[in-house]
């Protein structure tokens, strides 16, 4: 089983099956093994950070939520839960802890609300970096809305919009500005 789960780690598992004259289901079965055991003798120690995130893995948002140590000199993978929601991360909680749960300083995630709400209830005091793409665009939408509704204020003030066009100008170095 263990030689055949290292070899489906080089090769898809049906060339795997292919290769060595056996079935998919075999190839299968031989990771599944390799991974409970690895999962029973998996010793976690201290884990100072973790990063959380999904990936979409069909169509149709699809997705797993990942977890990953992130500690100095230590990444890897801890968690995989189905779907991205409260119920699956709160498992990787329940999987850990509440001893490892505590010793967390830093997490690293997006914006996704349940994400939020899950660290909030179990790592209160840890250091939450959030993801600076999710800030980024948050600050560009709220730049809109403000810009937007002063647009309107104007128009209803019966004087031309000056801010029409001008949603990239705001984020111009000034160097670059020109005169109109």
């Amino acid at each position: 089983m263990l030689f055949l789960a290292r070899w489906a780690r080089r090769l898809s598992w049906k060339e795997t099956a292919g290769a060595f004259r056996t079935s998919w289901d075999k190839v299968f079965d031989a990771v599944e093994h390799v991974v409970i055991w690895g999962l029973e003798h998996r010793m976690l120690g201290q884990i100072d950070a973790i990063g959380v995130d999904e990936i979409q893995y069909s169509k149709g948002h699809k997705y797993l939520t990942l977890v990953y140590q992130i500690d100095l000199g230590v990444t890897r993978l801890l968690w995989v839960g189905k779907e991205r929601t409260i119920e699956p991360f709160q498992g990787f909680f329940t999987t850990i802890g509440e001893e490892i749960t505590s010793k967390i300083v830093f997490i690293c995630s997006d914006m996704w609300e349940p994400y939020l709400k899950v660290i909030r209830e179990n790592c209160s005091e840890a250091l939450h970096i959030l993801d600076r793409f999710h800030i980024v665009a948050k600050m560009n939408k709220a730049l809109d809305e403000v810009r937007a509704g002063e647009s309107r204020r104007m128009v209803s003030e019966g004087r031309t919009p000056l801010l029409k066009k001008s949603r990239w100008l705001l984020l111009k170095r000034e160097e670059n500005l020109k005169a109109e």
